[in-house]
């Protein structure tokens, strides 16, 4: 008896060899050109300087250059979304923060994006706090006296905010001070600070990165610090929560990919990352700008993610705010 060839599987495993050997030979020149690193907010933000400072760490250890690919607009949404379109193929990954994976969520009512399903999270580079700056000639100097002063002059007091990270602090003080004040939104924050410094708007919680050179050159006044303890370079402004009990808002950066991008890949890219928060010149770079470094693998930041979506969506239930 002739024995039953199945030809149809055959020839499936005979063209399916080659594509296997192919894809696995790719993966193992990775990466044989450039690198996109897509950063989701403008350049001379905190994101776009953690990116930057990361792709000069990345090139000589890829023997390619990291091409920094700023995508602003809507809280982070375009840029992520952008990440999400990209080709799974180890050539793209993305500056993941507390408002494109877990914010975002909670202030807008649909995202292009789902921040659990269209990603494969690689490493968390550390986190952040934000810092309750006003101008110089502002008639207050201090949260209470912020208070005070909005109290005492109910629809005209003005905040500005940018990102989550700026929107979230400043709503949440409203609330539990129960002031009557009004946020004013910005693309960015280089399209804040002018109107800050003017008097425009008299206050905004900037991140720590962000906020550096107003601060450097004395053109606005920091007043507190969002994080559970005060900021190591500026010891003497006190946190929030010195003036209003359990005040805690705290941002991160890490570096994601779309969903697919082989698991080779994604293993040496962790494997960097975790050399980057270990070298003292990215460190060093990073903390003078405000972030506190802590490296954390693909599992953790997972769990970590699924903690702070819980944190951020109490945060925008308690200051009121209505998704978008």
């Amino acid at each position: 008896m002739t024995p039953y060839i199945n030809r149809r599987a055959m020839l499936s495993g005979i063209v399916g060899a080659p594509l296997a050997v192919t894809a696995a030979r790719a993966q193992s020149d990775w990466p044989n050109r450039p690198v996109r690193l897509i950063i989701p907010s403008a350049a001379g933000g905190a994101a776009d300087f953690i990116g930057r400072t990361l792709g000069r760490f990345l090139e000589p250890h890829l023997r390619q250059p990291v091409v920094v690919d700023n995508r602003p607009g809507a809280g982070g949404i375009t840029g992520t979304e952008a990440a999400k379109q990209s080709a799974p193929d180890g050539y793209t990954f993305l500056i993941a923060t507390n408002s494109t994976h877990a914010a975002n969520e909670f202030l807008y009512r649909r995202l292009p994006y789902d921040p659990v399903k269209d990603f494969a999270h690689i490493g968390m580079l550390g986190t952040f706090a934000t810092i309750a700056v006003v101008p110089n000639e502002a008639p207050f100097k201090s949260i209470p006296a912020l208070i005070a002063h909005a109290r005492a002059n109910p629809g005209k007091v003005f905040f500005g905010y940018y990102s989550s990270s700026s929107l979230v602090p400043s709503a949440l003080l409203k609330a539990r001070a129960d002031l009557d004040i009004t946020g004013a939104a910005y693309r960015n924050i280089t399209q804040i600070l002018p109107d800050l410094i003017s008097g425009q708007i008299q206050f905004a919680f900037l991140d720590t990165l962000s906020a550096q050179p107003a601060l450097q050159s004395g053109r606005v006044v920091p007043i507190a610090v969002s994080s559970p303890q005060r900021w190591a370079l500026l010891p003497e402004v006190p946190t929030v929560a010195e003036a209003v009990p359990d005040f805690v808002v705290q941002g991160w950066f890490g570096v994601t990919a779309p969903v697919g991008t082989p698991q080779p890949i994604l293993a040496r890219m962790q494997g960097l990352l975790q050399q980057a928060v270990a070298d003292a010149t990215f460190a060093e770079a990073v903390t003078r700008q405000g972030l506190t470094p802590g490296f954390m693998d693909a599992a953790a930041m997972d769990r970590f993610i699924a903690e702070d979506r819980l944190r951020w969506r109490e945060w925008v239930r308690i200051a009121g705010i209505e998704p978008e």
